[in-house]
């Protein structure tokens, strides 16, 4: 449904007034016999004509740039054909009276038959401004229509530039976060190598101290056997306690 707010119908009830005005000074031409009186409302109703006209072209112009992307305008497309033939209807019915006024001035004046005919023509055009009147609100011109969007667009694109700003932030904060793990686990892979390192090296210090033993107690008797161990033990005590202490 279209908002309440739309400038279309505040134009179109613009456009509409000054139909009913433009019919009303028509139907004044019409019942005058006096024909000075009748040229001025005759002047009067082509005035009336050119500026309707204008007023619907422009209004004309802002379906087309809405019909472009009706969603955009929270409109639809049977909305925007509505708006089109209420428009076509609105220039129908001041072509009629425009020709009717312009037959007037004309070197052959038009009979009193032929304008009743053309009065008959109008009168056949719908108006559109009864059926319509609860959607119809007032303004100044159908420019506001073509402004109010292209405000709304700005305000749209700017809300999306600070959206963006705000992601691109995120981002980078968690990039920081990442790169900051990243770090932290090479540290930590550093420290295990270096480990890894220290126990080997341990390890083959142990095989070879475990080698040296076997050989001597090999050769030593009994109690050297005994006081060698002991001695390598106390041995073994002080390189653990170097190793793992220091």
């Amino acid at each position: 449904m279209p908002s309440a707010q739309d400038p279309f119908y505040v134009v179109k009830e613009e456009i509409q007034d000054s139909i009913d005005k433009l019919q009303s000074t028509f139907h004044q031409w019409e019942n005058t016999p006096d024909a000075g009186e009748r040229s001025h409302l005759s002047k009067e109703v082509l005035t009336g004509c050119e500026s309707i006209e204008w007023q619907v072209d422009e209004l004309d112009k802002a379906i087309a740039v809405a019909s472009r992307d009706p969603s955009w305008y929270g409109i639809d497309e049977v909305e925007i054909e509505n708006r089109k033939r209420w428009t076509s209807s609105a220039r129908a019915q001041v072509r009629t009276v425009k020709k009717a006024a312009e037959a007037e001035k004309g070197p052959n004046k038009t009979n009193h038959a032929s304008v009743n005919g053309m009065h008959r023509e109008l009168m056949r055009h719908p108006n559109s401004h009864q059926s319509d009147i609860s959607n119809n609100y007032v303004t100044q011109n159908s420019d506001d229509f073509i402004e109010s969007e292209s405000d709304r667009q700005m305000l749209l694109i700017k809300k999306q530039d600070e959206e963006l700003d705000e992601l691109t932030l995120s981002v980078q904060r968690i990039g920081g976060v990442g790169l900051t793990i990243h770090e932290e686990l090479l540290a930590q892979e550093k420290i295990i190598d270096e480990l890894g390192s220290e126990m080997d090296s341990t390890s083959n210090r142990l095989d070879f101290v475990q080698k040296k033993v076997g050989m001597i107690m090999k050769k030593a008797s009994a109690k050297g056997q005994i006081m060698m161990i002991l001695g390598l033990l106390a041995l073994f005590i002080f390189l653990f306690i170097l190793v793992f202490f220091t």
